[in-house]
């Protein structure tokens, strides 16, 4: 028995009807309203002092346990009892009203229930999904907000699609569930080819949003492209190059790359080699290590690691060169190597050491 049926059957019920429709000599239909608007206060009463002590003791929890996380569940639940105990007080105050019996009320209620409990669980979800999109903060802006709604939207109308299939499911409804079934799987494969690269880039995103391989601002390295990440949208990420011009990526080759993020470097390592004559003086060349070290020295925010001579070159003697530039900043780098370069030519010069260049030479034989 249905609990509209048992409501409306039970003998108090019927005893107060009959008792009201006497005494006060009015039409059955008006005495089933009388019943109807007495259940309506003594339930809402009921159900307001269930939600206050409920949401006190909701209050109490998030409270104790002072997250921004479990307060917002907390303000959803709250809602959520709210709206069920407003449903159910409606349910009960309705339930006396005889000539309501050919709409057949169950269902209806039935149906706002499980669109409630998707509700719910779509509101549970959005809360989580910003708490993810919180733990993110470097990220936060326009582009970060605008993804975070979209996934919001596609979580809501997925629970909503399968709280419609739980409805026709509930209903008995074999034709309308298997249609709808066989519907939403042939559509989903049409649109999953269909947009197969849409796809890749749209999922592409929330595993950068989510992973944190970069974030805006960053400068990185993305196969032979460098440059500074201005934008990570839904499809692209967009970077603006050393040279000027924007690259926009599609976000599936950014995942499928190796990249290179130089925000995280805490100093550089720089590694180049110089050659000088094979006619420079054994005296000349016991002087250039410690000479190149001063210079790396004396350059701000570089730190020399070591200077070696170690190679006999096909047209030069080569030397070994590493230091350590002291930022993460591309730019930086270019400016302390310039700095080196120049200084090495200058200390070269004085010194009357002849830098090294590929040259064909001719020797001639008498």
């Amino acid at each position: 028995m249905s609990l509209n049926g048992a409501v409306a059957n039970t003998t108090a019920v019927a005893g107060l009807s009959n008792a009201l429709q006497q005494m006060l000599n009015i039409s059955a239909t008006s005495a089933e309203i009388l019943v109807s608007v007495l259940i309506l206060s003594v339930v809402g009463f009921i159900g307001w002092g269930s939600y206050v002590i409920i949401s006190r003791y909701i209050s109490s929890w998030t409270t104790k346990f002072a997250t921004k996380l479990n307060k917002d569940i907390g303000a959803t639940v709250k809602v959520v009892i709210a709206v069920l105990i407003g449903i159910l007080v409606i349910r009960f105050s309705l339930s006396p009203l005889s000539f309501l019996e050919p709409y057949n009320l169950d269902n209806l209620f039935l149906i706002v229930q499980i669109l409630l409990t998707a509700y719910a669980v779509s509101k549970i979800a959005g809360v989580f999904i910003d708490w993810l999109a919180g733990r993110t903060a470097p990220r936060n802006g326009k582009s970060s907000n605008h993804l975070m709604s979209i996934l919001k939207k596609v979580v809501t109308v997925a629970i909503f699609i399968v709280a419609f299939i739980i409805i026709l499911n509930s209903f008995e409804i074999q034709g309308a569930l298997e249609s709808t079934l066989v519907g939403v799987g042939v559509g989903s494969v049409a649109i999953a080819f269909a947009l197969q690269s849409t796809l890749s880039d749209f999922f592409s995103a929330f595993y950068i949003y989510f992973d944190h391989p970069f974030e805006i601002g960053d400068f990185i390295g993305i196969g032979e492209h460098l440059g500074t990440v201005k934008n990570i949208g839904i499809r692209t990420t967009r970077l603006q190059l050393l040279q000027g011009e924007e690259l926009v990526i599609p976000n599936k080759e950014v995942t499928s790359s190796n990249v290179r993020n130089f925000r995280k470097l805490k100093s550089r390592r720089v590694v180049f080699k110089i050659g000088v004559t094979y006619d420079t003086s054994n005296e000349k060349i016991k002087k250039i290590p410690p000479m190149i070290v001063d210079i790396i020295k004396n350059v701000k925010g570089a730190t020399p690691q070591f200077v070696n001579f170690n190679e006999f070159g096909e047209y030069s003697l080569k030397f070994f060169i590493s230091y350590y530039v002291n930022s993460p900043e591309y730019v930086r780098y270019l400016e302390v190597q310039q700095e080196i370069n120049l200084a090495i030519r200058e200390a070269f010069e004085r010194e009357g050491i002849e830098l090294a260049y590929l040259k064909n030479a001719v020797f001639l034989k008498s």
